[in-house]
Protein backbone atom coordinates (compact mmCIF):
# COMPACT_ATOMS: atom_id res chain seq x y z
CA UNK A 1 0.00 0.00 0.00
CA UNK A 2 1.19 3.52 -0.83
CA UNK A 3 2.21 5.89 1.97
CA UNK A 4 -0.24 8.46 0.53
CA UNK A 5 -3.43 6.50 -0.16
CA UNK A 6 -6.44 8.81 0.13
CA UNK A 7 -8.88 7.92 2.91
CA UNK A 8 -7.15 4.58 3.57
CA UNK A 9 -5.58 3.47 6.82
CA UNK A 10 -1.89 2.60 6.72
CA UNK A 11 -0.63 -0.84 7.85
CA UNK A 12 0.42 -1.15 11.48
CA UNK A 13 4.17 -1.16 10.74
CA UNK A 14 3.99 2.01 8.66
CA UNK A 15 1.91 3.72 11.32
CA UNK A 16 4.44 2.73 13.99
CA UNK A 17 7.29 4.17 11.89
CA UNK A 18 5.47 7.48 11.42
CA UNK A 19 4.58 7.73 15.12
CA UNK A 20 8.23 7.18 16.01
CA UNK A 21 9.39 9.74 13.43
CA UNK A 22 6.97 12.35 14.80
CA UNK A 23 9.12 12.41 17.96
CA UNK A 24 12.52 11.57 16.44
CA UNK A 25 12.53 14.34 13.81
CA UNK A 26 12.06 17.28 16.24
CA UNK A 27 14.64 15.71 18.57
CA UNK A 28 17.06 15.27 15.66
CA UNK A 29 16.63 18.93 14.66
CA UNK A 30 17.17 20.06 18.25
CA UNK A 31 20.28 17.86 18.52
CA UNK A 32 21.68 19.19 15.24
CA UNK A 33 21.24 22.80 16.36
CA UNK A 34 22.79 21.96 19.74
CA UNK A 35 25.75 19.78 18.77
CA UNK A 36 26.79 20.94 15.28
CA UNK A 37 28.54 24.35 15.55
CA UNK A 38 28.27 25.14 11.82
CA UNK A 39 24.42 25.13 11.96
CA UNK A 40 23.73 27.77 14.60
CA UNK A 41 26.13 28.71 17.39
CA UNK A 42 25.92 32.52 17.51
CA UNK A 43 27.78 33.00 20.81
CA UNK A 44 31.13 32.23 22.35
CA UNK A 45 31.73 30.80 25.81
CA UNK A 46 34.84 32.39 27.32
CA UNK A 47 37.30 29.68 28.36
CA UNK A 48 40.13 32.09 29.16
CA UNK A 49 39.57 35.82 29.62
CA UNK A 50 43.21 36.73 28.85
CA UNK A 51 43.82 40.39 29.71
CA UNK A 52 40.24 41.49 29.11
CA UNK A 53 39.01 43.95 31.72
CA UNK A 54 35.31 43.21 31.51
CA UNK A 55 34.92 39.63 30.20
CA UNK A 56 35.44 36.64 32.45
CA UNK A 57 35.69 32.87 32.22
CA UNK A 58 32.36 31.07 31.62
CA UNK A 59 30.63 34.17 30.25
CA UNK A 60 28.59 33.97 27.04
CA UNK A 61 29.12 36.79 24.50
CA UNK A 62 28.15 37.36 20.89
CA UNK A 63 30.78 36.44 18.33
CA UNK A 64 31.06 40.07 17.19
CA UNK A 65 31.82 41.19 20.74
CA UNK A 66 34.32 38.34 21.13
CA UNK A 67 36.17 39.27 17.94
CA UNK A 68 36.18 43.00 18.71
CA UNK A 69 37.63 42.40 22.16
CA UNK A 70 40.33 40.16 20.71
CA UNK A 71 41.23 42.84 18.15
CA UNK A 72 41.55 45.39 20.94
CA UNK A 73 43.72 43.04 23.01
CA UNK A 74 45.99 42.31 20.04
CA UNK A 75 46.46 46.01 19.38
CA UNK A 76 47.32 46.67 23.02
CA UNK A 77 49.65 43.66 23.21
CA UNK A 78 47.57 41.82 25.82
CA UNK A 79 46.68 38.15 26.09
CA UNK A 80 43.72 37.37 23.85
CA UNK A 81 40.49 35.57 24.69
CA UNK A 82 39.97 31.90 24.03
CA UNK A 83 36.55 30.32 23.78
CA UNK A 84 34.28 27.90 21.97
CA UNK A 85 31.11 28.41 19.89
CA UNK A 86 27.89 27.82 21.84
CA UNK A 87 24.18 28.48 21.61
CA UNK A 88 22.54 31.06 23.90
CA UNK A 89 21.96 29.99 27.49
CA UNK A 90 18.21 29.81 26.82
CA UNK A 91 18.71 26.88 24.40
CA UNK A 92 20.40 24.06 26.35
CA UNK A 93 21.23 20.80 24.52
CA UNK A 94 18.93 17.74 24.85
CA UNK A 95 21.20 15.79 27.20
CA UNK A 96 21.11 18.60 29.80
CA UNK A 97 17.33 18.85 29.60
CA UNK A 98 16.88 15.09 29.93
CA UNK A 99 19.20 15.11 32.93
CA UNK A 100 17.20 17.98 34.43
CA UNK A 101 13.97 15.96 34.16
CA UNK A 102 15.43 13.79 36.92
CA UNK A 103 17.63 16.22 38.86
CA UNK A 104 14.97 18.96 39.07
CA UNK A 105 12.94 16.72 41.38
CA UNK A 106 15.96 16.31 43.69
CA UNK A 107 17.02 19.97 43.69
CA UNK A 108 16.04 21.63 46.95
CA UNK A 109 14.22 24.99 46.62
CA UNK A 110 16.45 28.03 47.19
CA UNK A 111 14.18 29.36 49.92
CA UNK A 112 12.80 27.18 52.74
CA UNK A 113 9.15 28.11 52.12
CA UNK A 114 9.24 27.49 48.36
CA UNK A 115 7.58 24.32 47.04
CA UNK A 116 9.49 21.41 45.51
CA UNK A 117 8.95 20.58 41.84
CA UNK A 118 6.63 17.65 42.57
CA UNK A 119 4.54 19.89 44.81
CA UNK A 120 4.28 22.50 42.05
CA UNK A 121 3.22 19.85 39.54
CA UNK A 122 0.62 18.41 41.90
CA UNK A 123 -0.78 21.90 42.48
CA UNK A 124 -1.11 22.51 38.73
CA UNK A 125 -2.80 19.15 38.17
CA UNK A 126 -5.37 19.98 40.86
CA UNK A 127 -6.15 23.36 39.28
CA UNK A 128 -6.66 21.80 35.83
CA UNK A 129 -8.70 18.93 37.27
CA UNK A 130 -11.12 21.12 39.22
CA UNK A 131 -11.51 23.66 36.43
CA UNK A 132 -12.22 21.00 33.81
CA UNK A 133 -14.43 18.98 36.15
CA UNK A 134 -16.66 21.97 36.89
CA UNK A 135 -16.82 22.82 33.20
CA UNK A 136 -17.76 19.24 32.29
CA UNK A 137 -20.43 18.83 34.98
CA UNK A 138 -22.35 21.71 33.41
CA UNK A 139 -21.07 21.77 29.84
CA UNK A 140 -21.54 18.13 28.82
CA UNK A 141 -25.25 17.81 29.74
CA UNK A 142 -25.98 21.27 28.34
CA UNK A 143 -24.14 20.50 25.09
CA UNK A 144 -26.07 17.25 24.65
CA UNK A 145 -29.37 19.00 25.34
CA UNK A 146 -28.51 21.70 22.80
CA UNK A 147 -27.71 19.04 20.22
CA UNK A 148 -30.91 17.11 20.83
CA UNK A 149 -33.47 19.84 21.48
CA UNK A 150 -33.70 22.98 19.37
CA UNK A 151 -35.25 24.77 22.37
CA UNK A 152 -32.00 24.63 24.35
CA UNK A 153 -29.92 25.35 21.26
CA UNK A 154 -31.67 28.62 20.44
CA UNK A 155 -31.85 29.61 24.11
CA UNK A 156 -28.13 29.24 24.91
CA UNK A 157 -25.91 28.85 21.83
CA UNK A 158 -26.17 32.42 20.48
CA UNK A 159 -24.77 33.74 23.76
CA UNK A 160 -22.13 30.97 23.80
CA UNK A 161 -21.04 31.94 20.29
CA UNK A 162 -20.73 35.56 21.40
CA UNK A 163 -18.89 34.81 24.64
CA UNK A 164 -16.37 32.29 23.25
CA UNK A 165 -14.52 35.02 21.36
CA UNK A 166 -13.60 36.73 24.63
CA UNK A 167 -10.14 35.55 25.80
CA UNK A 168 -10.41 33.89 29.21
CA UNK A 169 -7.37 35.79 30.64
CA UNK A 170 -9.19 39.15 30.34
CA UNK A 171 -11.40 38.01 33.23
CA UNK A 172 -8.38 37.57 35.51
CA UNK A 173 -8.81 40.88 37.34
CA UNK A 174 -12.53 40.25 37.88
CA UNK A 175 -11.88 36.70 39.05
CA UNK A 176 -9.41 37.96 41.66
CA UNK A 177 -11.80 40.70 42.79
CA UNK A 178 -14.66 38.22 43.23
CA UNK A 179 -12.87 35.01 44.28
CA UNK A 180 -9.69 36.19 46.01
CA UNK A 181 -6.03 35.60 45.19
CA UNK A 182 -5.62 31.87 45.77
CA UNK A 183 -6.72 28.95 43.58
CA UNK A 184 -10.36 29.93 42.96
CA UNK A 185 -9.64 32.54 40.24
CA UNK A 186 -7.22 30.14 38.52
CA UNK A 187 -9.91 27.46 38.39
CA UNK A 188 -12.35 30.09 37.11
CA UNK A 189 -10.03 31.01 34.21
CA UNK A 190 -9.77 27.37 33.13
CA UNK A 191 -13.55 27.01 33.50
CA UNK A 192 -14.19 30.06 31.32
CA UNK A 193 -11.61 28.95 28.76
CA UNK A 194 -13.18 25.51 28.28
CA UNK A 195 -16.88 25.72 29.18
CA UNK A 196 -18.22 27.77 26.26
CA UNK A 197 -16.20 25.85 23.69
CA UNK A 198 -17.23 22.60 25.35
CA UNK A 199 -20.95 23.28 25.03
CA UNK A 200 -20.66 24.20 21.34
CA UNK A 201 -18.38 21.31 20.41
CA UNK A 202 -20.50 18.68 22.17
CA UNK A 203 -23.71 20.16 20.76
CA UNK A 204 -22.25 19.89 17.25
CA UNK A 205 -21.11 16.30 17.91
CA UNK A 206 -24.59 15.37 19.12
CA UNK A 207 -26.14 16.77 15.95
CA UNK A 208 -24.04 14.34 13.88
CA UNK A 209 -26.24 11.49 15.08
CA UNK A 210 -27.39 9.65 11.89
CA UNK A 211 -31.11 10.30 11.19
CA UNK A 212 -31.68 6.71 9.95
CA UNK A 213 -30.72 5.46 13.42
CA UNK A 214 -33.45 7.59 15.01
CA UNK A 215 -35.95 6.60 12.34
CA UNK A 216 -35.22 2.91 12.88
CA UNK A 217 -35.68 3.31 16.65
CA UNK A 218 -38.98 5.15 16.13
CA UNK A 219 -40.18 2.39 13.80
CA UNK A 220 -39.50 -0.10 16.58
CA UNK A 221 -41.59 2.00 18.98
CA UNK A 222 -38.93 3.97 20.85
CA UNK A 223 -39.86 7.51 21.86
CA UNK A 224 -39.30 10.19 24.49
CA UNK A 225 -37.04 9.29 27.37
CA UNK A 226 -36.48 5.77 26.05
CA UNK A 227 -35.22 7.12 22.73
CA UNK A 228 -32.89 9.53 24.52
CA UNK A 229 -31.55 7.00 27.01
CA UNK A 230 -31.20 3.89 24.86
CA UNK A 231 -30.49 5.33 21.41
CA UNK A 232 -29.12 8.87 21.54
CA UNK A 233 -26.76 8.57 24.51
CA UNK A 234 -25.10 5.25 23.51
CA UNK A 235 -24.67 6.51 19.93
CA UNK A 236 -22.98 9.80 20.83
CA UNK A 237 -21.09 8.68 23.96
CA UNK A 238 -17.84 7.57 22.20
CA UNK A 239 -17.65 10.81 20.22
CA UNK A 240 -18.43 13.00 23.22
CA UNK A 241 -15.69 11.16 25.11
CA UNK A 242 -13.27 11.93 22.26
CA UNK A 243 -14.30 15.60 22.43
CA UNK A 244 -13.58 15.56 26.16
CA UNK A 245 -10.07 14.25 25.55
CA UNK A 246 -9.39 17.09 23.12
CA UNK A 247 -10.95 19.70 25.40
CA UNK A 248 -8.85 18.49 28.34
CA UNK A 249 -5.77 19.45 26.33
CA UNK A 250 -7.40 22.84 25.80
CA UNK A 251 -7.72 23.22 29.58
CA UNK A 252 -3.98 22.58 29.98
CA UNK A 253 -3.20 25.39 27.52
CA UNK A 254 -4.88 27.88 29.86
CA UNK A 255 -2.87 26.70 32.88
CA UNK A 256 0.13 29.02 32.49
CA UNK A 257 -2.10 32.08 32.16
CA UNK A 258 -4.38 30.95 34.99
CA UNK A 259 -1.53 30.40 37.44
CA UNK A 260 -0.25 33.97 37.22
CA UNK A 261 -3.69 35.29 38.25
CA UNK A 262 -3.56 36.25 41.91
CA UNK A 263 -0.61 34.58 43.59
CA UNK A 264 1.80 32.84 41.21
CA UNK A 265 1.73 29.11 41.95
CA UNK A 266 2.24 25.66 40.49
CA UNK A 267 4.45 24.75 37.59
CA UNK A 268 4.20 28.31 36.25
CA UNK A 269 5.85 29.62 39.39
CA UNK A 270 8.60 26.99 39.06
CA UNK A 271 9.24 27.89 35.41
CA UNK A 272 9.42 31.62 36.18
CA UNK A 273 11.78 31.04 39.11
CA UNK A 274 14.14 28.85 37.08
CA UNK A 275 14.16 31.40 34.25
CA UNK A 276 14.99 34.14 36.76
CA UNK A 277 17.97 32.08 37.96
CA UNK A 278 18.87 31.36 34.29
CA UNK A 279 18.61 27.58 34.80
CA UNK A 280 16.93 27.05 31.45
CA UNK A 281 17.38 23.29 31.37
CA UNK A 282 14.93 23.15 34.29
CA UNK A 283 12.55 25.40 32.34
CA UNK A 284 12.58 23.00 29.39
CA UNK A 285 12.31 20.02 31.73
CA UNK A 286 9.19 21.48 33.37
CA UNK A 287 7.62 22.18 29.96
CA UNK A 288 8.47 18.62 28.92
CA UNK A 289 6.81 17.27 32.06
CA UNK A 290 3.57 19.06 31.19
CA UNK A 291 3.63 17.40 27.79
CA UNK A 292 4.37 13.98 29.29
CA UNK A 293 1.52 14.31 31.79
CA UNK A 294 -0.87 15.42 29.07
CA UNK A 295 0.12 12.67 26.61
CA UNK A 296 0.04 9.98 29.30
CA UNK A 297 -3.42 11.11 30.40
CA UNK A 298 -4.69 11.12 26.82
CA UNK A 299 -3.32 7.62 26.12
CA UNK A 300 -4.93 6.33 29.30
CA UNK A 301 -8.27 7.92 28.37
CA UNK A 302 -8.02 6.46 24.85
CA UNK A 303 -7.45 3.00 26.33
CA UNK A 304 -10.31 3.51 28.76
CA UNK A 305 -12.64 4.69 26.01
CA UNK A 306 -11.88 1.67 23.83
CA UNK A 307 -12.81 -0.61 26.69
CA UNK A 308 -15.92 1.28 27.79
CA UNK A 309 -17.41 1.96 24.36
CA UNK A 310 -16.81 -1.50 23.02
CA UNK A 311 -19.71 -1.18 20.54
CA UNK A 312 -17.55 1.32 18.62
CA UNK A 313 -14.02 0.00 19.15
CA UNK A 314 -15.07 -3.62 18.70
CA UNK A 315 -12.55 -4.87 21.25
CA UNK A 316 -12.02 -5.01 24.98
CA UNK A 317 -8.93 -5.90 27.00
CA UNK A 318 -8.93 -9.12 28.98
CA UNK A 319 -8.94 -7.13 32.23
CA UNK A 320 -12.08 -5.21 31.28
CA UNK A 321 -13.64 -8.36 29.83
CA UNK A 322 -13.21 -10.09 33.18
CA UNK A 323 -14.80 -7.13 35.02
CA UNK A 324 -17.67 -6.95 32.53
CA UNK A 325 -18.40 -10.64 32.87
CA UNK A 326 -18.30 -10.45 36.64
CA UNK A 327 -20.63 -7.43 36.73
CA UNK A 328 -23.14 -8.90 34.28
CA UNK A 329 -23.18 -12.30 35.95
CA UNK A 330 -22.08 -11.64 39.53
CA UNK A 331 -23.93 -14.51 41.14
CA UNK A 332 -22.79 -17.12 38.65
CA UNK A 333 -19.20 -15.87 38.84
CA UNK A 334 -19.17 -15.82 42.61
CA UNK A 335 -20.65 -19.31 42.75
CA UNK A 336 -18.10 -20.62 40.23
CA UNK A 337 -15.23 -18.97 42.10
CA UNK A 338 -16.14 -20.55 45.45
CA UNK A 339 -16.94 -23.90 43.81
CA UNK A 340 -13.47 -24.04 42.24
CA UNK A 341 -11.93 -23.08 45.57
CA UNK A 342 -13.78 -25.87 47.36
CA UNK A 343 -12.82 -28.42 44.69
CA UNK A 344 -9.16 -27.50 45.16
CA UNK A 345 -9.27 -28.42 48.84
CA UNK A 346 -11.25 -31.61 48.40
Amino acid sequence: MSWFSIQKELPSKKKAVLVLLSFVLPLALWSAVSYLPFIWHPMMEIESAGDSLYLEEGQYVLKDVYEQENERLKESGGAVLTGRPVNPVYLPPPHRVLTAVYTAFKTEPRRPDDPWLHESLAHSIRVVFYGFLLSSIIGVPLGIMCGVFDFFSKLTEPFMEFFRYMPAPVFGALAVAVLGINDAPKIAIIFIGTFFQQVLVIANTTRQLPPPLLEAAQTLGAKGATMFRKVVLPAIAPYVFLDMRILLGWAWTYLIVAEVVGTSTGITWFINQQAKYRIYENVYAAILMIGIIGLTTDLFLAWLGNNIFVWKSGKRSSFFQMIAEFVTEPRDKTFTFFRKKSERYE
